[in-house]
């Protein structure tokens, strides 16, 4: 089923079950979703859905950094739970070592000789790790690993 049809059942549902925190979720998501779309000229595939999904989860992860920064507790708790809705939408995030084990493959189809081709192993890299991984996280993985000779 596609990411959007879910969606709309999902939000169907919450609303049958008065689940009021699903329900605002979801339509936030939706809202998203329709503003890339009319951005973007087009319906947006499953693609397109998850690369709205990642941006609302990193808006997440920026909010309940600032809330705790400012002593938010109830703010942080409601963004921590708007944020696991929204991941129930998402990819299964990659771990460590398979982020490590991607960027070592791109680092030598690309063949990487040092940080000046960074650009080269994240142009190659980000295409499979979209929605799966952070970005940032994902090019300090590559700064880590490209500036480490490969141990034989």
């Amino acid at each position: 089923m596609p990411l959007q049809e879910r969606l709309s059942e999902d939000l169907k549902d919450a609303m049958r079950k008065k689940d009021d925190l699903r329900r605002t979720t979801i339509r936030m998501i939706r809202s998203a979703i329709g503003y890339e779309e009319i951005a973007q000229h087009k319906t947006l595939d499953d693609a397109g859905v998850i690369a709205v999904l990642a941006k609302k989860a990193k808006q997440h992860q920026e909010s309940i950094a600032e809330f705790k920064k400012g002593n938010r507790p109830d703010l942080v708790a409601k963004e921590e739970a708007e944020m696991a809705i929204v991941r129930q939408y998402m990819p299964q995030q990659l771990t460590q070592e398979e982020l490590a084990m991607l960027v070592r493959k791109a680092i030598a189809e690309v063949g990487a000789k040092g940080i000046q081709d960074m650009n080269k192993v994240m142009g190659k890299l980000m295409p499979q790790v979209r929605g799966k991984a952070d970005g940032a996280a994902v090019s300090q993985a590559v700064r880590d690993l490209i500036s480490t000779p490969p141990q034989s």
